[in-house]
């Protein structure tokens, strides 16, 4: 399976998804599922992003595909609103006010170079990348340089910042940086029409 074998009403059922599971822990219960797709009894790679006012609050992923997509997506929506330590846990009163997002990742594929500056020319914008030492690791999701209208130089550079490196660590032959694909599916609004969201 690949995620371009995801239809719409996939997308639409792993937003509602992330939303219940939120919902429901703070019932302290878990969400009922019914029917699932086919297709997210697979593995992927996934991250589920919590947005307030157009403003993050909160983004947890799995980068490789290690569990189901729709567990994997139970688990990361719980872990995007109360454990992203860069956030303060999402409080109930806050849940009618935030959208939910999630994306699917593809595999990884390794930008392979002669030359560092080719890693320019590898990838396009639109696409994420994930950066690998032998001590860390990042990962950048395609809509990241988007919104935040980064160049690919600049999109490199926020990478590496975000492994703890310096910005212009992608230099180093000794780091892989691999690039993926993802599907992209989000709330309008708080609890609203689900969209894809494509560039």
């Amino acid at each position: 399976m690949d995620i371009k074998d995801l239809k719409l009403n996939d997308g639409k059922f792993l937003v509602k998804l992330a939303r219940e599971s939120v919902r429901t822990f703070f019932e302290n219960s878990e969400p009922k599922i019914e029917n699932v797709p086919n297709i997210l009894n697979e593995k992927f790679g996934a991250f589920v992003t919590i947005k307030k006012n157009n403003e993050l609050r909160g983004c947890i992923g799995y980068p490789f595909p290690i569990k189901p997509l729709y567990v994997a997506i139970i688990e990361l929506a719980r872990e995007a609103a109360f454990n992203d330590p860069r956030f303060l846990p999402l409080r109930k009163n806050e849940l009618n006010e935030v959208i939910f997002e999630v994306s699917v990742l593809s595999k990884f594929e390794l930008i392979k170079v002669k030359n560092v500056e080719e890693y320019i020319e590898k990838f396009n914008i639109g696409e994420g990348l994930y950066l690998e030492t032998t001590f860390a690791s990042a990962l950048l999701l395609p809509q990241v340089a988007i919104e935040y209208n980064l160049n690919k130089k600049e999109f490199l550079e926020a990478l590496c910042l975000k492994a703890g490196l310096e910005k212009n660590a992608w230099k180093n032959r000794e780091i892989k940086i691999y690039k993926f694909r993802a599907r992209i599916f989000a709330e309008k609004e708080p609890n609203g029409e689900i969209i894809e969201i494509t560039f």
